[in-house]
C-alpha cells in the first residue's frame, strides 16, 4: 500500500509518525514541505489544505485515506501492524 507523509522538519509530530512508520518497518515517500520552495511549496501546500481541509501537519495518506495529525492507532489500523 502507497504511503505518503506531508509534515514539516520542524514539527514534534511530523517527527513521531515519520518515527513510527521507519519503526515498523514502513516504507513511504516523506514531503517535508518547509523545505520545499517556490512553486514546488506552493502546490504542496495546495495538495494538503485540498486533502485535509486546513494547514495542519502531518498529513499522512495511506491509499485512499487521509489521516491529519498522528493517529497512530489509525494509522497502525491501516497498515495493519
Amino acid at each position: 500500500m502507497q504511503v505518503k507523509l506531508f509534515g514539516l522538519s520542524t514539527c514534534p509530530y511530523c517527527r513521531m509518525t515519520k518515527k513510527y512508520l521507519q519503526s515498523n518497518d514502513v516504507e513511504f515517500e516523506l514531503v517535508e514541505v518547509d523545505k520545499l520552495e517556490g512553486q514546488e511549496r506552493e502546490d504542496a501546500i495546495a495538495t494538503v489544505k485540498e486533502m485535509s481541509g486546513g494547514a495542519s501537519f502531518p498529513v499522512v495518506v495511506i491509499g485512499d485515506e487521509v489521516i491529519v495529525g498522528f493517529n497512530k492507532m489509525r494509522i497502525k489500523e491501516l497498515l495493519s501492524l
